[in-house]
């Protein structure tokens, strides 16, 4: 599909920090988290740009309500 994000993920790495938590990660979990990768990073840059910045910094992905 022309539509689909890259994938950001390691799969493996994301695979097994599920499984030392004793869970199995699901046929739709990673790209559900990799489309959530994307909305943070997505968010971040906004977040920089409204400070008047370029560089994103680790505070830009915190989530403030």
């Amino acid at each position: 599909m022309a539509n689909e994000m890259p994938v950001l993920l390691v799969a493996s790495k994301v695979k097994e920090s599920i499984k030392e938590h004793g869970c199995n990660t699901a046929g739709d979990a990673l790209d559900a988290l990799n489309g959530w990768v994307h909305w943070l990073i997505e968010q971040a840059t906004k977040r920089a740009e409204a400070n008047g910045r370029k560089t994103v910094k680790g505070h830009d992905f915190l989530i403030m309500g």
